[in-house]
């Protein structure tokens, strides 16, 4: 089977799909599907025999054959301010009707400025108004700065559908400006970057590892299944596989034990780390096994470090404090710890032996400082 070495920034957050909190706020033209379509968390998919009445029903973003001059674009904006690093394009199962060249543009708008973009409905068949056009002409966004130029993309066959570039730019931008050309479908776009929220205010108790407020995963021991980065994105977890899910370990013993305070006797574990958006104060913590109820971890254990300004790697000795004591978890819930930390900078998740999460929150105040 075809597989394409993925390049290392898809390890980065990912910031534009509508799981992490990206949204489409414009587009030209939606007729055979719509572009929220592009930004969805699943895979996309074919069905052979499925029609609107408008055509083809398409799992991706597929406009009309144009027929009048111009070409076909859409805004996403982000789910927070971030630095790109790069982009997937991805053509899947658009063999004839692919976009043959795109473009993106990038910009940092000011809510005044969001406040020039039309109302935005959802819908197969449809294409902005005039009016809708002249609105967003006071954006200006084609001369927002481009980040990829014109570029080819290749069909949606399996050896050929995605489509990776890398970003040099070390700006900050809230949206993007995903130009077709001239007209075409494309299945699915991700973005991944670095967050650079805005800081919060120091009395406010915000998620500190959430995506949106600058949270990342920076090293983990197994991610068979799923990538510990999904289980800091906001809101609750759509499946499985938008969790963190290992392999079963190999070392479990043949007969399992209980300890008295009822965690299991398990040698073996597998861990995750994070930094936070901001160094802060750790108040509460949520850990939700929501979709994993035969396979959620037995129990879990929180740690954290401040490292000043230097950077988390697995070949450092990290004098990890613990935040909170292995706890037992169960299936397909909510579990919620109040603590009282120290100021950290980054975060050590363990669950053993193995298994899934669905979702961490760690809410906190922010320090006062630069860091």
């Amino acid at each position: 089977m075809f597989e394409r070495i993925k390049p290392a920034f898809v390890e980065l957050s990912e910031l534009a799909s509508t799981g992490a909190g990206g949204k489409v706020v414009f587009s030209t033209d939606d007729f055979f599907a719509t572009c929220e379509n592009m930004i969805s968390d699943s895979e996309p998919v074919f069905i052979e025999d499925k029609y609107t009445e408008f055509g083809k029903w398409m799992d991706g973003w597929e406009t009309r054959r144009k027929r009048v001059a111009g070409h076909d674009w859409c805004i996403l904006k982000l789910a927070t301010k971030c630095i790109i690093k790069g982009f997937l394009v991805d053509t899947a199962f658009f063999t004839g009707n692919y976009a043959p060249k795109y473009s993106i543009q990038a910009a940092c708008l000011t809510p005044e400025e969001e406040s020039h973009l039309p109302r935005r409905v959802e819908a197969i068949g449809t294409a902005s108004s005039e009016d809708d056009l002249e609105q967003i002409k006071k954006l200006e966004s084609d001369k927002w700065e481009e980040i990829v130029p014109i570029t080819a993309l290749q069909p949606g066959y399996e050896e050929t559908r995605h489509n990776y570039q890398k970003v040099l730019s070390d700006e900050a931008w809230t949206h993007i400006r995903v130009n077709m050309f001239p007209d075409g479908g494309i299945a699915r776009l991700r973005v991944f970057g670095e967050p650079r929220p805005e800081r919060p205010a120091l009395t406010d108790i915000v998620d500190l590892v959430s995506v949106v407020n600058g949270g990342c995963c920076v090293g983990f021991s197994n991610a068979h299944f799923g990538h510990p980065k999904n289980i800091i994105k906001p809101g609750k977890g759509r499946a499985m596989s938008d969790g963190w899910e290992t392999a079963r370990r190999l070392d479990r013993p043949n007969i399992i034990e209980a300890n008295a305070d009822g965690t299991l006797k398990l040698q073996g574990n597998e861990w995750a780390v994070f930094k936070l958006g901001f160094p802060g104060t750790i108040k509460k913590i949520c850990v939700d096994t929501t979709h994993f109820k035969g396979n959620f971890p037995d129990s879990v254990k929180f740690e954290g470090v401040y490292l000043d300004l230097c950077n988390w790697t697995e070949s450092k000795e990290i004098p990890w404090q613990t935040i909170l004591n292995s706890s037992k978890l169960s299936a397909n819930k909510e579990h919620w710890y109040k603590v009282d930390s120290e100021i950290f900078t980054h975060l050590r998740v363990t669950i053993a032996p193995d298994g899934g999460l669905s979702r961490i929150k760690i809410f906190g105040l922010v320090e006062n400082s630069e860091y």
